[in-house]
C-alpha cells in the first residue's frame, strides 16, 4: 500500500512539474535557474547516500533548500522511508512550486518554508540544522544576479566562511557553501550542480573548501554528451561529502560516465593531490575521460610566447558590422570602417590571405563600424554616416549593456589584427580538436568568437625578422592535439567545449622551444613574467 501511494504521488509530482514548467518561457526558467531534477537521477543520488551510512544511523533531518516541486524528496522517502525522518525540511522561492510542494507531500511530514533560503538562514526562526541534505541548487547564472545581490551573497559567504568567491559565480556556488554551515557536523550532503566548478577560475574557492573545510567522498561526472536535463545544455556533476573536515591521508573517489552505481571509470585521488590541481575534471584518468589534463609541469607555455585575448564584443554585430559592398552603398566613411573576418562557421579556411588594401580575400568581406567622433562632428562632417547611426533608436540597439556603456556608444574596443587565431567554442571528440587555429596574413580583427594569438617576447622578435616562419608556427598550433585543448577549457552539455584566454595560455609551448630555442627568454624577460622565486625552468636557458 505504501510502494503504490508512494507510485501516485510521485506519478502526480511529474504531472505537477510539466503544468508549471509550461506556464514559464524558456528564457524565464533560465533566469530563474529552473531545471526538475529527473526523478531516476534522484533515485540514484538517495541509494549512493544510503550505501554510505551504517545500517544503525541516527534518526534523519532531510532538507532540500531548493525543494521544487520535491523530486529529491520523493525520491529519499522512497529509498529510507518516511520512518527513518525525524524531520523533513523543503525551502522554495516560487509560490507555484511551494504549493505544489505543500500539496503533494505536506501530509507525509515535510515542513515546507516559502522564502530564499540564503536569506532564511540568516533568520532567527531558520529551520533546525538537518544532517542529510540532498539538493539541485538553482542553476542562476551570475549575469543574472543584479549587483546587490552578488554583494550580500558575497559578504554573507564571507562571513560564514572566511571564502571569497567570485562575481561570476552562478547562484549554486553560494547555496552549496551557505547550506553547508547550516548542517549538522557529521552530515552528509549530496549535490547535483554544474561541473563547471571543477575547471573554471570563479571555481576554485569551492574546490578548496571541498578538499579541506569537508570530507569529500565522491564527485561523478556525468558524460558531457549524456545530458542530464532535457532542458539545460549543462554538463552535470554530483558532489557527495560529509561535513567534516578531512583527514590529511584522506582520498576521494572521482569517477566518470555512465550512472552513479556503475560508472565507466573511476580513481581515488588524495587530498594533497586535489589542492595541488587546479582541473579537477582531468580526474579519473582514463582513455573514456575527455579532459585529460595537459602536463608540462614549469615548463614554457603558450601565454610566454602570445599575449592571448578575446576578440571585440560589438554589442550588436549585426548592427556594427556590414558587408562592404553595403558599407559603399549608404555611403560610411572609409576612415570609420575597419576590415573585420565573419563567424568561424562561415571561415572556410585556416589560413586568410589579404587583399591589397587588406581585407580578407572572402566572400563576403565585412567592415566594423568604429568611430571616435562626437555626434555633433558627424552630423556636420559625415551626413551619411550620422543618418545611419539615426537608425540605432529603432532597432534597439542602444538598449544593450555594452553599447549603453560606451562613450561614444559607436567607439568599439580596439583590437589589433592578430597572426592568429583561435576559434572560442567548437566540438570535437578523441583525436579531433575542438578549436581551429587560424593563421591571419590579413588586416582583419574578429569579434570575441575568436581568441587573438598576439606573438610577444622572442617569439615577436623572430618573427619580425623572420616573417616567413609564422607558416611553421601555423602548423605547430594546428597539430595542438584535441586532449590538450580540452584539457585546459570546459564543457558543456552536448559535448559543447569553450576555452577561455587564460587557459588557452596554459597549453605547452616546449615544441615551440625546441624548434626555435632562439626565443627563449632573457632574464630581463623572465622577471617580467613571473616573481623571481616562480621563474620556469627553460631547458633553453
Amino acid at each position: 500500500m505504501v510502494a503504490l501511494e508512494q507510485h501516485l504521488l510521485e506519478t502526480r509530482r511529474q504531472t505537477w512539474q510539466r503544468e508549471i514548467d509550461a506556464t514559464k518561457s524558456a528564457a524565464e526558467r533560465n533566469r530563474l535557474g529552473q531545471f526538475a531534477t529527473p526523478y531516476p537521477l534522484a533515485l540514484q543520488i538517495a541509494a549512493y547516500v544510503r550505501s554510505l551510512l551504517p545500517p544503525a544511523h541516527p534518526p534523519l533531518r532531510f532538507a532540500d533548500p531548493s525543494i521544487g516541486s520535491g523530486s529529491f524528496y520523493s525520491a529519499a522517502t522512497h529509498i529510507f522511508g518516511r520512518e527513518s525522518f525525524d524531520l523533513a525540511t523543503g525551502i522554495e522561492l516560487d509560490p507555484a512550486f511551494a504549493d505544489a510542494a505543500d500539496a503533494l507531500w505536506g501530509h507525509s511530514g515535510l515542513r515546507l518554508v516559502r522564502g530564499d533560503f540564503t536569506r532564511i538562514i540568516t533568520h532567527s526562526a531558520c529551520p533546525p540544522a538537518p544532517n542529510l541534505l540532498l539538493a539541485n541548487p538553482p542553476y542562476v547564472r551570475h549575469h543574472h544576479l543584479d549587483r546587490d545581490e552578488k554583494l550580500r551573497l558575497h559578504a554573507l559567504v564571507l562571513q560564514r566562511t572566511g571564502l571569497k568567491i567570485s562575481g561570476l559565480a552562478g547562484l549554486y556556488v553560494y547555496f552549496l557553501l551557505l547550506a553547508t554551515t547550516w548542517m549538522e557536523k557529521g552530515g552528509i550532503a549530496a549535490w547535483l550542480i554544474p561541473s563547471e566548478f571543477m575547471d573554471v577560475n570563479y571555481g576554485a574557492p569551492l574546490r578548496e573548501f571541498l578538499a579541506t573545510q569537508v570530507t569529500l567522498r565522491r564527485i561523478h561526472r556525468f558524460d558531457p554528451a549524456e545530458v542530464q536535463f532535457d532542458d539545460a545544455l549543462v554538463s552535470s556533476a554530483i558532489v557527495v561529502f560529509e561535513n567534516t573536515p578531512a583527514p590529511a591521508a584522506h582520498h576521494a573517489e572521482f569517477s566518470f560516465g555512465g550512472p552513479l552505481a556503475t560508472p565507466a571509470v573511476h580513481e581515488t585521488i588524495s587530498r594533497t593531490r586535489l589542492r595541488e590541481s587546479n582541473k579537477w575534471s582531468s580526474f579519473p584518468r582514463h582513455a573514456t575521460n575527455d579532459r585529460p589534463g595537459s602536463h608540462h609541469g614549469d615548463g614554457p607555455r603558450l601565454g610566454d610566447f602570445f599575449r592571448i585575448q578575446r576578440g571585440i564584443a560589438t554589442g550588436c554585430n549585426d548592427y556594427f558590422i556590414l558587408p562592404r559592398a553595403e558599407a559603399r552603398r549608404l555611403g560610411l566613411p572609409a576612415a570609420y570602417l575597419r576590415p573585420i573576418l565573419p563567424s568561424p562557421r562561415h571561415l572556410p579556411a585556416t589560413v586568410i590571405e589579404a587583399d591589397a588594401d587588406g581585407y580578407p580575400r572572402l566572400p563576403p568581406q565585412l567592415c566594423l563600424l568604429d568611430c571616435d567622433l562626437p555626434e555633433a562632428q558627424i552630423a556636420a562632417r559625415h551626413p551619411e554616416l550620422w543618418a545611419y547611426l539615426q537608425t540605432a533608436d529603432s532597432a534597439g540597439v542602444k538598449d544593450g549593456y555594452l553599447v549603453r556603456s560606451r562613450a561614444p556608444w559607436y567607439k568599439q574596443e580596439q583590437r589589433q589584427p592578430a597572426p592568429f587565431l583561435c576559434t572560442y567554442m567548437g566540438r570535437g571528440t578523441k583525436d579531433k580538436a575542438p578549436f581551429r587555429f587560424i593563421w591571419n596574413r590579413s588586416a582583419a580583427t574578429a569579434t570575441n568568437l575568436y581568441l587573438l594569438l598576439t606573438p610577444q617576447n622572442g617569439l615577436a622578435k623572430m618573427l619580425a625578422a623572420h616573417p616567413d616562419r609564422a607558416a611553421w608556427i601555423h602548423d605547430w598550433l594546428s597539430q595542438i592535439t584535441g586532449d590538450e585543448l580540452r584539457g585546459e577549457g570546459r564543457v558543456y552539455g552536448g559535448g559543447l567545449n569553450k576555452i577561455e584566454p587564460k587557459e588557452l595560455a596554459r597549453i605547452s609551448a616546449e615544441p615551440l622551444l625546441s624548434h626555435w630555442p632562439e626565443i627563449g627568454f632573457t632574464d630581463a624577460e623572465q622577471g617580467e613574467l613571473f616573481p623571481p622565486t616562480e621563474l620556469p625552468k627553460l631547458s633553453c636557458a
